[in-house]
């Protein structure tokens, strides 16, 4: 495999929202406006790609019987170093997404990319992988935001351009299943084009 398609893969081929459907919590819970998606997407990249780069550098000398807890280890210290920075820096962005920052711990798109990637490939490799997979969940959670917050308050990234009210339902938990489930339909028509 090229570095360009590790790289590539997590935009499209392994994206784990559209085609994998990895991490559906956050997803659905946190994507109500842009700016949410946007800054919880950059979360979980931030993890993702620090947590690929040790776990590619350490698996050789973990034993096959403890690699997930010392994988769930990592990944918990990126994401209270993490916790620590959004705190100091962006406490309305930690205020706003809460719960789901300490969630990625258990997000199965980092533990996932952990065992099913990085421990098997090097340090190059991993993180080309992060990145890719990391910015395919940005981008993926980034459009989700984007079209309920157009439709479930006439804004975008805040700036309002529909006067009035939207459809409440979209920023509501069923908006949410509705532009995830037509989205995936949008994405996968298009995969299957190309």
């Amino acid at each position: 495999m090229s570095k360009w398609s590790t790289f590539t893969d997590g935009f499209v081929k392994n994206n784990p929202t559209f085609v994998l459907v990895l991490g559906m919590c956050p997803t659905l819970a946190t994507t109500t406006s842009a700016i949410n998606g946007l800054e919880m997407g950059l979360a979980t990249l931030f993890v993702l790609v620090l947590s690929n780069i040790v776990i590619s550098l350490i698996a050789p000398m973990v034993p096959d019987k403890v690699h997930i807890p010392v994988y769930i280890v990592v990944i918990a210290t990126f994401v209270t170093v993490l916790q620590f920075i959004m705190q100091a820096y962006t406490p309305d962005a930690y205020k706003t997404l809460g719960l789901f920052i300490p969630l990625i711990v258990v997000n199965c798109i980092v533990l996932g990319r952990a065992e099913a990637f990085a421990n098997k490939h090097g340090v190059l490799d991993s993180l080309l992988d992060g990145i890719g997979v990391g910015l395919g969940f940005t981008v993926s959670l980034t459009v989700i935001g984007i079209v309920r917050e157009i439709l479930g308050s006439g804004s975008v990234f805040g700036w309002k351009f529909i006067p009035g009210d939207g459809i409440l339902a979209f920023v509501m938990a069923p908006g949410a299943f509705l532009v995830l489930g037509y989205l995936m339909v949008l994405f996968n028509k298009y995969l299957k084009r190309s």
